[in-house]
This record gives C-alpha cells, sequence and structure tokens, in this order.
C-alpha cells in the first residue's frame, strides 16, 4: 500500500535535505554535528550521544537514562562545469553554479527501559542530491535539475548482553522523492520535460559494541539497502500531456568498523572505515506504466570505501575541542559520469568544540571542508557530447543540542 505523507509536515522535516551530494555519490553523512568535527570518524564505537542509533544502536547502552538530541547542518556546496558541447550548434553557457545551499535537520531520543535494555528512535536524511543548472545551458539536454529527498524513520533497540559487549538493531522507514528535468531537444527556450516521483520502502540496521577495556571500544555496523519503487508523473513545459512513469532505485547497504580510544585523561582517537555498496546502481531507467521505456541512463557504480581518522582533546571539565580527516572515495568512473551526478573522490578538514552548559545540556559545534577531485566528463546521449570538467567543493557548518534527563 502507498502511504502518502501530510505535504506540510513532509516539506518541513525535509526541508534542505536535498543537495549536492556531501559524502560520495548520494550519500548524506550528516547525521549529528558531534560527529563533524571528527570527519565523521569512529562513529560505530564513539557512541557519544543519541545519534548513535543512526551510526551503531548498541551504542545506546553507553548513555544516561533519557537523552534528547537535536541537530542541524547548513551546507553550501558548489560545482562549476567548464568545457565544450557537440554539436557546436547546440550552444549555451557552463550552466552557472550546480550547488545549492541547504539546511539538513536531524533528530534523536534514546530512554532506558531497565539497566541492560535502551529504546530510541532516529529521525533524518541518510540521502539527498541536488544539481540544478541555468535552464539554457549547454548541456540541457542531459541534465537540468536532478533533486533527490529523504526521510528516515528508525527506532531502534540495544541490549547490554555483557559488561563487555553490547547489540542494537533497528527499523528504517523510508521516504524517498525525485525530480529529474532535462530540455527535450537544443531548442531555446527549451522544452523541458520533467519527471516526478515517490515512494515508500523499509529496511533495517544492526551494530555491536565491545568495551575491550576502560579505554578501548570498538564498533561495528550494518545498514540495509532499500528498494524503492517509484510512482510519478512525466510533464512537459511546452504541452499539457502528462504521463505516468515508474523507475526503481536501490539505496545502497553499508557497513562499518570503528575504534575509540582514550588516552590518559585529556586525549581520545577515533578511527573509521566504511565500505557502500554503490554497485546495485547500474542504471537509471524509467519506464511508462505500461511498460514502455521513457529513458535509461548505464551508471555502472563501484562499491566505494570512507577512511577517516579523528582526535578529542579536553581543555578542562566543560570545553572538548574536535579534529578529523577522511578521505571518501568516489563509486563513478570517469567513464560514466553523467551531468546529474557528477562526483569525486574528496578529502575532509575537520574541527569542531563541545561545551558542556551543565550537567544536562551540551553544545556543539562542528565545520568541514571538502576538497572535490576535479570530475571529468565526456558523455554522449542522444546524439550529444558533454565534454570537460568540474570545479567543486564543499563547505558544511553543523550544531548540536544534548539534553539529559
Amino acid at each position: 500500500m502507498k502511504i502518502r505523507f501530510n505535504r506540510l509536515a513532509l516539506g518541513l522535516a525535509l526541508a534542505g535535505c536535498g543537495s549536492l551530494a556531501h559524502a560520495a555519490g548520494f550519500a548524506l553523512i550528516e547525521q549529528n554535528a558531534s560527529g563533524l568535527g571528527n570527519a565523521y570518524a569512529g562513529q560505530a564505537a564513539s557512541a557519544q550521544d543519541a545519534s548513535t542509533i543512526f551510526f551503531n544502536p548498541a551504542g545506546m547502552t553507553l548513555l544516561p537514562d533519557s537523552q534528547l538530541v537535536l541537530a542541524g547542518s547548513l551546507i553550501n556546496p558548489q560545482a562549476e562545469f567548464s568545457g565544450t558541447v557537440s554539436p557546436a550548434p547546440l550552444g549555451g553557457g557552463n550552466g552557472g553554479d550546480a550547488g545549492d545551499l541547504a539546511f539538513v535537520p536531524s533528530a534523536y531520543f534514546a530512554y532506558r527501559v531497565s539497566p541492560d535494555i535502551v529504546v530510541g528512535v532516529g529521525l533524518g536524511a541518510p540521502f539527498g542530491l541536488k544539481t540544478e543548472y541555468d535552464s539554457t545551458w549547454k548541456g540541457r539536454t542531459q541534465a537540468i535539475k536532478s533533486e533527490l529527498k529523504t526521510i528516515n524513520i528508525n527506532p531502534s533497540i540495544a541490549w547490554k548482553a555483557s559488561e563487555s559487549l553490547s547489540l542494537g538493531a533497528g527499523i528504517s522507514f523510508q521516504y524517498v522523492e525525485a525530480t529529474l528535468s532535462n530540455a527535450t531537444s537544443g531548442a531555446v527556450p527549451p522544452n523541458v520535460g520533467t519527471v516526478e516521483g515517490d515512494d515508500t520502502g523499509w529496511g533495517f540496521n544492526l551494530g555491536a559494541l565491545w568495551q575491550l577495556s576502560e579505554a578501548t571500544r570498538i564498533g561495528v555496523a550494518y545498514r540495509s539497502e532499500i528498494d524503492q519503487s517509484l510512482e510519478g508523473d512525466l510533464s512537459f513545459s511546452a504541452a499539457p500531456t502528462v504521463i505516468p512513469v515508474t523507475a526503481d532505485v536501490t539505496l545502497p547497504d553499508s557497513a562499518s568498523l570503528s575504534v575509540f580510544q582514550k588516552l590518559g585523561s585529556r586525549w581520545e582517537l577515533l578511527a573509521d572505515i566504511t565500505w557502500t555498496g554503490w554497485s546495485d546502481f547500474d542504471e537509471l531507467r524509467i519506464v511508462r506504466t505500461s511498460g514502455a521505456l521513457v529513458s535509461v541512463t548505464p551508471e555502472n557504480w563501484d562499491d566505494s570505501y570512507r577512511y577517516s581518522v579523528g582526535a578529542n582533546y579536553y581543555l578542562d571539565d566543560k570545553l572538548m575541542l574536535r579534529g578529523g580527516v577522511a578521505y571518501d572515495e568516489t563509486p563513478v568512473s570517469d567513464a560514466f559520469r553523467t551531468a546529474r551526478i557528477p562526483d569525486e573522490n574528496r578529502t575532509w578538514l575537520a574541527l569542531g568544540a563541545q561545551y558542556r552548559l551543565s550537567d544536562k545540556s551540551v553544545i556543539e559545534v562542528g565545520y568541514a571542508h571538502l576538497f572535490i577531485d576535479d570530475a571529468q566528463i565526456n558523455k554522449t546521449e542522444s546524439g550529444v557530447t558533454l565534454s570537460g570538467e568540474y570545479e567543486s567543493s564543499v563547505d558544511i557548518l553543523s550544531a548540536q543540542l544534548t539534553l539529559n534527563f
């Protein structure tokens, strides 16, 4: 049964969730502000607050009786194309900055049922994408607007199986909404075809946390893939025609291995490696509900890895400083890069701070700059070849309030 959310409520929940993706592909790792300052290193082992519901639900056993986390990230991506198009008479500019300023919110609540059992729920956006070019740019027949929004509701439970081992599990109920547009020919003004669709799907996440000693924790976590069958409409700016269409997409699974290590009373070290199963994204196929093909774009993405290390330093009982670096592999090869997702490898440099307002409340801030490798593109669709490169970067500023009860 298809579930339709109240559009106003959904719009508020999804505010700004679509932007140029900040982790590789179209994943969004910005699920808290406390992890941003470490470039999200060690998140499956740190369990520093209730946002562990997303990264490793087993970490809830380390939290106080009840905890509420409210976080938001202001994200400013930039992506600018330079190059040529053939046949040359198509004309047009380079499309301007395809990035867009966005605000991505998240929230978590954890409650201790018994000394060994904690339950919680998380709300966030694990995937998101938006690239948008000038409508008359030279690559308009391949892409104008590409937007993906998600909202994920994640009830979870954690069990302290022994003094050293905690286990966790959760269910993900995920809503996805997508918009894709491009010109149907090189004419100016363009006749723009727009596909809009949405769907809901289910998945799960699992985690385990080992407390090897008072100073050392190891965490492993897994999030399942979620199959979505988007249903919507194809419309055209130059005609009143509306065509029902569908598109299948698999939002990928991921697995993380994290380490958290205390060094004396002031230092903490964190490290992480995360795998994402992007190879499921082999094509973008849009069909009419009758079964007739509308369009198909080969993607042929590869599985990718993200590596990160970070450190925390306690200046005193109230103030802690964070730092971190990460390397995020792109799943996109040069041969299959498209104007919709001009992704490349990215390097994170991050810093942050935590300040304890009281025994019950903590504020966090974090900042990261993402250096993105120049992305080469040489893509031919419908007889039009777009050739050139993208220069891209991302700046992220996050804040978080944590309340203990």
